[in-house]
């Protein structure tokens, strides 16, 4: 299952929903101003991406930088509870599955999310009899 996590007013976040929607993918919305995010799911989120905290923290979000904080020099407890108390600070949306893991909407990157069956139905060359109106899914029109 799909599960990405949001707030409102977020352009982004609204990208990824319709893209989503528009491919008849199931998803989990989590609001991080409207659920309270807990001690393992931040831990997880943070183990996912590829660089920790560099990935998912926006280091110019007001929070830091009104009081300074230096999350570089926080512990991983610290840093949990910091984002548990702060949740403004992570970058959004933040987009996982079981096998993926993406951070703000990538039109390329995003496909990832369709599951590898429905892609390789998906595709189609010349000698597919609806070449001439199919999407962006044929592997030669996207050479």
């Amino acid at each position: 299952m799909i599960v990405i996590y949001t707030s409102p007013g977020c352009a982004s976040c609204r990208k990824v929903k319709a893209w989503l929607k528009e491919h008849h993918l199931p998803y989990i919305e989590k609001n991080i101003f409207q659920i309270l995010l807990n001690k393992k799911e931040v831990k997880y989120l943070l183990q996912r991406s590829d660089n920790g905290s560099e990935d998912i923290i926006s280091k110019r979000s007001k929070v830091i930088q009104e009081n300074n904080y230096n999350i570089d020099e926080m512990s991983t407890n610290e840093l949990v509870d910091f984002i548990i108390a702060n949740p403004s600070v992570l970058r959004r949306p933040i987009i996982l599955n079981d096998t993926n893991f993406q951070i703000g909407y990538d039109s390329e990157e995003i496909d990832a999310f369709v599951p590898e069956e429905l892609r390789k139905v998906a595709k189609c060359d010349k000698n597919c009899p609806n070449y001439d109106n199919c999407t962006s899914a044929c592997e030669d029109k996207n050479r």
